[in-house]
C-alpha cells in the first residue's frame, strides 16, 4: 500500500477498499502532504468513508475533518448531518445544521430529509421541527416529496396528525411514503376511521400499508376488523411480512381467533419465515391466549434464540392457565440461559401465584425483584400482590399493604381488593372498596355492578337499587357480557339472551336438551349472587341466557363428538355458568377451554383447572 500512497489517484481509489481506522488514516495523512486534501472531491470521499462507522470516535473524527476543509461543499455538510441522524447521537445533526447555516453553505434538496430523520429520532423536537418546516415552505421544498414525506414521518411518529394532513394535503405527486406516513399517523392518533379512509382511497397499496392498517386496528382493540383485513390481504395475494404476520396473530390472541391463528402458523412454515424473536413471541402469546399452552411451549421450544419478551409471553401464558409451578420452573430455566427477569415478567410470575393461591412463593418474588433484580415495584406488580393477598383471604396484609405503597393506588388496585371481597363475601370491606372505586371511576359501569351485587348479596336491596339508580341518573352503561367461539376459521359471538344469530332457535333448543340432562345429574342454579330481585324461576331463566352457555351450546350441536370446545368471554365467569360446565365436560365428555376477563378455565371430567380458585 506504502508504494501506491504517494499517486493521488490510488489515494482516492483505496478509500473504497480501507474499512480499518488505521488505513484511512494513513491514506488522509498522504492526501494531507500530497495536498489533496484541499480539493473538495477528494475530500468529499474521504468524509463519505470515516462516516460508514456511525460510532463516536469515527464521527469526531470526521467532523475534524469537516471543519478544517476549506470550503466544505454541501455534499460534505449533508454527508455529516446524514451520519449523526443514523447514530445513537441524532441531536447533533441539527447542531451541524445550524453551523451549516452559521457558515453560509447552501442546502439542497437532501439536506432536509437527514435533518428530519434527526428531529423523529430526538425527544422535544417539535418547536425545531416547526422551524425547518417553516424553511422548507420558504424555500419552495414544501410540495417536494423528499422533504414532504421526511416531514409526515416526524409528525406521524409525534401523534400530531393535523399538522401532517397540512403537509399530505401539501404534496403535489404523493408516492406511497406519503399514503402510508399519513395512515400511520392517522392510527398512532387513534383516528381510525380517517385512516380506513385514506386506506380506500389508496389505489396502489403496497405491504406496508396494509401492515399499517392491520396494526392500527389492533393498537385501537378492532381485532375482528384487523382479522377481515388480513383475510382481504390474501384475496388481493399481497403477502405479509413479518409485521403484519406478528400484528395479525396479536388480534387472534385477543379475539380467540384459534383456527386464524393455526392458518398463519401454517403458513409460515409453509414459506418457511424464519420465526425471529418477534414473530415466535406473537405466536407463544396467540397459543396460549387461545387455550392451547402446549401449543405454545411446542413453538417456544423451537425459537432458537429466545429474548427477555418471549420467555415472559411464555410465562404469562402458563400464568393465565393455573400452571403456575411450570412458569416457576421456566423461570429458574431462563436464568440458567443467563437472561434476567425484567418488571413484565415478574408481573406475570405474581399473576401465576395469585391464581395458584401460592402466597409464600408470591412474596418471595416480590421481595427478590427489589432485592436481587433491582427492579422497583410498580403499581401493576403492588396491584397484584394485593389480589394474591386478597384471595387468601387475607385482607388486613393486603390493606396494610395498600396503605404502604409508594405511589397513590388506583382503580386495578382498589378492583383487585374488590373482586376478593366478593368472592370471600367481605361484605363490609367491600361496600367501603366499593364506594372509593365508584369515585375514582364514575363512569365505568362495571364498578356500580360490583357494588350492587355485594350489596345484594348481603340482602341489602334497597341500596343496591340505589347504586342502579344512580348508575341509570349518571347515564353510565353496564358492559354487556358477550362470548365468542370460533369454528372453520368463523368467529361466532354471542350476547346475553341472544336474538340475533341465525341459529338462536336451533341453539335454544339444544340448551333446553342440556340443561334436562344436567338436572337429571342433580344440577340446581346457583341463583345467590345474581343481581336482580327477582323470584327464583326468574333468576333461573336469566342465568340460563348467559352469553357462555348460548356459545357451549352452539359448539356442542356444530362439533364432532369429543372435540374440544373454545370460548371466549369479556367478562368474568360466574360461579353457576362455571359448576354448570364442569358437570357439561363431564355428561358429554368434552374439554371445554373457557378464557374469561382474567384467565383460563380447563374444564374436563367434571373439574376445572383453577380448582375453584378464580
Amino acid at each position: 500500500m506504502a508504494s501506491l500512497l504517494p499517486h493521488p489517484a490510488n489515494q482516492v481509489s483505496l478509500l473504497d477498499k480501507s474499512s480499518c481506522k488505521k488505513e484511512i488514516k494513513q491514506i488522509h495523512a498522504h492526501m494531507i502532504k500530497t495536498g489533496l486534501v484541499l480539493d473538495t472531491f477528494p475530500a468529499s470521499r474521504l468524509l463519505a468513508t470515516i462516516c460508514q462507522s456511525y460510532d463516536v470516535e469515527c464521527l469526531n473524527y470526521a467532523r475534524q475533518v469537516l471543519e478544517r476543509t476549506e470550503n466544505a461543499n454541501t455534499l460534505m455538510w449533508n454527508t455529516m448531518i446524514r451520519a449523526y441522524s443514523c447514530s445513537d447521537n441524532p441531536d447533533e445533526a441539527i447542531l451541524i445544521y445550524v453551523q451549516m447555516l452559521h457558515n453560509a453553505v447552501p442546502w439542497n434538496t437532501y439536506t432536509f430529509p437527514f435533518l428530519l430523520k434527526a428531529c423523529a429520532e430526538v425527544y422535544q423536537t417539535w418547536r425545531k421541527t416547526k422551524q425547518i418546516h417553516c424553511q422548507i415552505i420558504k424555500n419552495g421544498l414544501a410540495s417536494e416529496v423528499y422533504a414532504a414525506n421526511s416531514l409526515l414521518h416526524i409528525y406521524a411518529k409525534s401523534g400530531d396528525s393535523f399538522s401532517a394532513r397540512q403537509v399530505f394535503d401539501g404534496i403535489s405527486y404523493r408516492d406511497a411514503v406519503s399514503w402510508n406516513s399519513m395512515i400511520d399517523g392517522y392510527t398512532k392518533s387513534g383516528q381510525i376511521e380517517m385512516a380506513r379512509e385514506l386506506f380506500d382511497l389508496m389505489e396502489r397499496k403496497n405491504v406496508i400499508t396494509w401492515t399499517s392498517m392491520i396494526a392500527g386496528y389492533v393498537d385501537s382493540c378492532l381485532f375482528k376488523e384487523a382479522l377481515k383485513l388480513f383475510r382481504e390481504m390474501q384475496v388481493m395475494e399481497i403477502e405479509p411480512d413479518q409485521m403484519a404476520l406478528a400484528s395479525t396473530l396479536s388480534a387472534c390472541a385477543q379475539f380467540g381467533a384459534l383456527g386464524q391463528g393455526k392458518w398463519i402458523h401454517n403458513y409460515i412454515k409453509k414459506k418457511r419465515i424464519k420465526a425471529d424473536a418477534i414473530l415466535g413471541c406473537a405466536l407463544v402469546d396467540m397459543y396460549a391466549k387461545c387455550g392451547e399452552v402446549d401449543e405454545a411451549l411446542e413453538v417456544f421450544r423451537k425459537i432458537r434464540r429466545r429474548n427477555t419478551p418471549v420467555w415472559t409471553a411464555t410465562i404469562n401464558g402458563l400464568a393465565l392457565h393455573g400452571r403456575a409451578t411450570e412458569a416457576l420452573d421456566l423461570l429458574k430455566e431462563m436464568e440458567r440461559a443467563g437472561l434476567k427477569p425484567n418488571s413484565i415478567t415478574f408481573t406475570s410470575l405474581l399473576i401465576a401465584c395469585s391464581y395458584a393461591g401460592m402466597v409464600d412463593k408470591g412474596k418471595a418474588l416480590f421481595k427478590r425483584m427489589e432485592r436481587d433484580c433491582k427492579i422497583e415495584p410498580s403499581i401493576a406488580h403492588y396491584g397484584c400482590m394485593v389480589d394474591l393477598l386478597g384471595r387468601a383471604g387475607l385482607f388486613e396484609e393486603a390493606e396494610d399493604l395498600i396503605k404502604r405503597m409508594p405511589m397513590k393506588p388506583n382503580a386495578a388496585v382498589w378492583g383487585a381488593l374488590l373482586n376478593a371481597c366478593s368472592v370471600r363475601r367481605n361484605f363490609e370491606l367491600g361496600r367501603h372498596v366499593g364506594k372509593i372505586l365508584i369515585e375514582l371511576e364514575p363512569y365505568q359501569g362495571g364498578r356500580y355492578v360490583q357494588l350492587a351485587n355485594i350489596l345484594a348479596a348481603e340482602g341489602k336491596w334497597d341500596e343496591a337499587g340505589m347504586v342502579r339508580k344512580l348508575m341509570t341518573e349518571r347515564g353510565v352503561a353496564k358492559v354487556p357480557g358477550h362470548s365468542s367461539i370460533s369454528l372453520d376459521g368463523v368467529v361466532h359471538e354471542f350476547v346475553a339472551s341472544d336474538q340475533k344469530h341465525p341459529q338462536i332457535g336451533k341453539i335454544t333448543r339444544e340448551w333446553n336438551k342440556i340443561l334436562k340432562r344436567l338436572r337429571e345429574e342433580g344440577y340446581v342454579p346457583d341463583t345467590e349472587n345474581l343481581l336482580l330481585d327477582l323470584e327464583e324461576d326468574e333468576k333461573e331463566t336469566v342465568i340460563h341466557l348467559h352469553s357462555e352457555k348460548l356459545a357451549l351450546a352452539f359448539g356442542l350441536v356444530s362439533t364432532a363428538p369429543g372435540t374440544t370446545i373454545h370460548i371466549v368471554k369479556n367478562l368474568r365467569i360466574c360461579t353457576d355458568c362455571h359448576n354448570a360446565t364442569k358437570l357439561i365436560s363431564k355428561v358429554y365428555g368434552r374439554k371445554i377451554i373457557m378464557r374469561d376477563r382474567s384467565r383460563f378455565h380447563c374444564f374436563q371430567d367434571g373439574s376445572c383447572s383453577c380448582r375453584d380458585y378464580w
